[in-house]
């Protein structure tokens, strides 16, 4: 019989127990929270599998995830502080609190309303809870600063196209891509004139290249493409097509490193029509 997920919750307890596993005995909130996000991207990786047809890797890869989640709940109850059923149902009664159009009398004709109305429960939960008197406070600020750069510029200009600050077509981004660029060749162009690379010069491209890849970001997030995701493809065929070459060469008793530009770009080319 297969096992469940009080099976799971059980199996975790045994092993935080007197008799149990040593290590798994020694773990606290701060030693798991790297492990946490290294399985956390791992599954994330293993979305793009499931997508090309292997949907165990994403099945094992969510199994380490809600091991984690597990683990940290016994911790929780082992400290007094809340434990998985605690879990469960704060999500649970959040989910329903969030989707009225389902569970209650409101209506949602599209997705972008439901967001919009989403935004709105999450404010009147704030007030109710007493965060209202922050005046400061901004729709932003569930964004964490410490999300991978990438992925935060996506939830920020998904959370302000919620409240309608957004392009209205992708080819409005596109122009705005454009633009950025031109700001940038200009920024590097002044940069070196006269042989300037001062700091306020070189602050200035880097803030430029900056907006080119945070307009690139909104052109995926107008497309419904995850960019993190994305960049994750193309850096997995990199790694494909540089092994190609690394192997070309070495049948042929050369490194990349003795090889020359146009070697490596045949042996590139060969590997984009295979890989």
């Amino acid at each position: 019989m297969p096992a469940t997920f009080t099976d799971l919750v059980k199996l975790m307890a045994r092993l935080r127990s007197p008799d149990g596993c040593p290590w798994d005995r020694e773990q606290t909130y701060a030693t798991l929270a790297p492990m946490l996000l290294e399985e956390a991207y791992e599954a994330f990786e293993a979305v793009e599998a499931a997508r090309e047809g292997r949907p165990a890797e994403l099945r094992g890869e969510l199994g380490d995830l809600l091991f984690q989640i597990v683990f940290y709940a016994q911790v929780a109850g082992e400290r007094g502080e809340f434990t998985i059923d605690d879990v469960v149902d704060a999500i649970h009664s959040k989910m329903v609190r969030r989707h009225p159009h389902v569970f209650g009398d409101a209506t949602a004709n599209d997705s972008a309303e439901v967001l919009k109305n989403w935004e709105a429960i999450k404010a009147e939960e704030k007030r109710a809870a007493g965060q209202a008197e922050d005046k400061d406070a901004s729709l932003l600020d569930g964004v964490s600063a410490k999300a991978p750069a990438l992925m935060e510029a996506h939830q920020l200009t998904t959370k302000a196209a919620r409240v309608g600050f957004d392009w209205q077509t992708v080819e409005d981004i596109f122009a705005k891509l454009h633009e950025e660029i031109g700001e940038l060749r200009q920024a590097i162009s002044e940069s070196t004139k006269n042989g300037s690379h001062g700091k306020a010069e070189e602050t200035r491209v880097r803030e430029e290249l900056g907006d080119v890849l945070f307009a690139v970001t909104n052109i995926a997030r107008h497309l419904q493409i995850e960019p993190e995701a994305a960049l994750k493809l193309t850096n997995r065929k990199f790694r494909r097509r540089f092994r190609h070459i690394e192997q070309g060469l070495a049948a042929r008793g050369r490194t990349p490193d003795e090889a020359t530009i146009e070697e490596m770009e045949e042996l590139w080319q060969e590997a984009k029509r295979l890989v």
